[in-house]
């Protein structure tokens, strides 16, 4: 199964306030917006996608904002961490624009050697910028990040786990490798890929079950070319005793999920068709879209939806 999965796809957390967290993303990270659309299981809930120009899969933070909801809790069983990957000598600058911005919880350090700037999101998320060489995906040039200071896409994502034995080895079966250890973190990369190739398992046995709210991780995607390949996996994920859903359409991909062994929410989803199946790269990201079977509420969910400034 090493050929299938090509990194992560994408990342999707819940929020509170729709505005503040689209300020954040594209202002202050610098992203753009690539997709406004809805929840699919509560449609009167946005669905914001941020990322490079055309929403890579690798690239794509997403986030379901909730108003009013309360403040998630972390602990095992969640990804605490999400990482973007920068270019090397450019952490000051970050320290410094983020610092402008009034972001809080600021700290440096360094994990296998990389240089990292840890930071909090709009609701507390805990967001990493790596210095990466040699990264060749162009961050998005159109927003007010310099384009030789831009986010690159994801470096990875941390999962806090009270062991980390069996998610281990069905991430070996996902076609990452164990390359090291540092402290309570065991490193599962992987070879080549989109370039999103990192998975960090940081086991604290002791920890409290996580409890999802604003600022939690909902689920981590992994990405693979296209359905053939997504079948192949999910007939492997099912050999190796996983429930994994079918195939559902979310219109920009397909997606099945399952439920880790250590509680993360996975998801394998497809490159294709992509974020320019119903908007030209020059609109994406700029009218709410509104998935089919939700097509005839639409006057009731603009009604509900706030709207969002850009």
């Amino acid at each position: 199964m090493r050929d299938l999965i090509t990194g992560l796809h994408h990342v999707t957390a819940m929020a509170a306030d729709p505005q503040s967290n689209n300020d954040f993303f594209t202002r202050t990270l610098g992203l753009r917006r690539v997709k406004k659309t809805v929840n699919f299981d509560a449609p009167d809930v946005y669905h914001l996608y941020y990322g490079d120009e055309t929403g890579t899969p690798g690239t794509v933070m997403t986030y379901f904002p909730f108003p009013d909801i309360a403040p998630g809790k972390r602990g095992a069983g969640e990804v605490v961490e999400t990482a973007f990957a920068v270019a090397p000598g450019t952490l000051g600058d970050w320290a410094g624009r983020l610092a402008a911005q009034g972001v809080d919880r600021r700290r440096s350090d360094e994990r296998f050697g990389a240089q990292r700037l840890v930071f909090a999101g709009p609701d507390g998320e805990a967001l990493a910028l790596v210095e990466v060489a040699g990264d060749a995906r162009a961050p998005f040039a159109g927003g007010p990040v310099p384009a030789e200071q831009g986010l690159h896409g994801f470096h990875g994502v941390t999962a806090r786990l009270r062991d980390g034995a069996a998610t281990g080895e069905l991430l070996r079966l996902m076609g990452f490798r164990e390359t090291g250890t540092e402290g309570a973190i065991t490193r599962y990369a992987m070879a080549g890929g989109n370039g999103a190739n990192v998975v960090d398992l940081e086991i604290v046995p002791q920890a409290p079950a996580a409890q999802l709210g604003a600022g939690s991780v909902h689920h981590v995607a992994f990405a693979v070319p296209d359905r053939a390949a997504q079948a192949q996996m999910r007939a492997a994920l099912v050999e190796a005793g996983q429930q994994v859903t079918p195939p559902i359409d979310r219109d920009y991909f397909w997606a099945i999920y399952f439920r880790s062994p250590g509680g993360v929410l996975f998801e394998v989803a497809t490159d294709e068709p992509g974020f320019a199946r119903d908007e030209t790269v020059a609109e994406l990201g700029t009218a709410l879209r509104i998935p089919a079977q939700h097509a005839h509420l639409r006057e009731r969910i603009e009604r509900a939806l706030p709207p969002i400034r850009d």
